[in-house]
């Protein structure tokens, strides 16, 4: 029996003055659980999360937290009423107050402030920095400043806002897993924005992919990846290039790659676009279907290929690293024996 939603989305359609940027979206959410909004500038995502903090009224639908209607039609709960925490893009510290202030801010009539505060402040690695202000702290510093304070009045449900965005690929990198790692340690159920992929799956227990205001899949990260409802998924989450086949049997469509096995029922004779991503090929000296290679990116342990087959349509390898190929060069290769994601062309 599955459990019920913590946060449940219902049809909802939100925008400006009166224009809606998103439209008949519905997810949900369990209690631990961590949810991203993944897409491009302008997506809508971003609206999305806003309406669930109660900063934007809805046009359609209706917005539960814990069994409770906090946003509908014509009906807005105050942000401030809503046991929702928020983690701002710029982090939106209090310049003049000391860490430890900043983290103990909105629980400033706890009876236990004090020990909350330390407690806070070591779960996120500053035990030693409470006296400091948020100028004297780096931008990772600062970050973990903003989530202790996030999570001190433990809200319901913690809002990320792009909170990695003004740090550097590295340093962004590590905060991402651990900023899980805290959440997880403190059960704390959350909905992250973000147009980085490799940060929505490091965090992540659930992925919605937005396209122009609609979301195409909410789904876990390895659901997106091998099993896309939507060809703007499929092309969306990571690598991957289409190639044009024809259905010939059950099951089966035959490509300039050899007769591949396929999912879905489709009738025979109907054209179809094969999804293959770059761990789907391998080398195949001896194979008679052969590519040119385009470039080749160095990664160590591999190497990625960009490849065009002979009707000139692209395609992307991973290889071992021995296979040491020259741009140029023509190579064998072959798809791996799997059952493959087509969409109807």
């Amino acid at each position: 029996m599955s459990q019920p939603a913590l946060l449940s989305v219902r049809n909802l359609a939100c925008g400006y003055q009166g224009q809606p940027v998103v439209q008949a979206l519905s997810l949900h959410l369990n209690a631990g659980d961590i949810g991203c909004l993944l897409g491009s500038s302008g997506c809508g995502k971003t609206t999305t999360l806003r309406a669930i903090a109660g900063f934007e009224p809805l046009l359609e639908g209706d917005i539960t937290l814990n069994g409770e209607v906090i946003s509908r039609a014509g009906f807005t709960l105050a942000p401030e009423k809503r046991r929702i925490g928020m983690v701002f893009q710029d982090y939106a510290l209090f310049p003049h107050l000391s860490v430890a202030a900043n983290v103990g801010f909105g629980i400033r009539n706890h009876p236990r402030i004090n020990a909350v505060t330390d407690e806070l402040l070591e779960l996120v690695n500053l035990g030693s920095l409470g006296k400091r202000f948020a100028h004297e702290l780096s931008g990772g510093q600062q970050q973990r400043v903003a989530l202790a304070r996030a999570l001190a009045p433990e809200p319901q449900l913690l809002l990320l806002d792009e909170p990695f965005s003004n740090l550097d690929g590295e340093l962004r990198r590590r905060l991402s897993h651990e900023v899980r790692d805290i959440l997880k340690a403190r059960g704390t159920s959350a909905v992250l924005v973000t147009h980085d992929q490799e940060e929505a799956f490091a965090v992540s227990d659930q992925v919605g992919v937005f396209n122009e205001g609609r979301l195409e899949q909410w789904a876990t990260p390895y659901t997106l990846y091998n099993a896309p409802l939507t060809p703007f998924v499929a092309s969306f989450i990571g690598q991957g290039y289409f190639v044009r086949g024809q259905v010939i049997d059950t099951g089966w469509v035959q490509s300039e790659l050899g007769v591949l096995q396929c999912q879905g029922t489709f009738a025979i004779g109907t054209a179809v676009d094969i999804l293959l991503r770059p761990d789907d090929i391998v080398d195949a000296p001896d194979s008679p279907i052969k590519a040119v290679v385009v470039s080749k990116t160095f990664q160590g342990a591999s190497a990625l290929y960009r490849l065009r087959l002979p009707s000139g349509a692209p395609l992307e390898a991973l290889l071992p690293s021995r296979c040491d190929y020259r741009p140029g060069e023509a190579v064998g290769i072959r798809v791996k024996e799997q059952t493959l994601v087509v969409f109807q062309a």
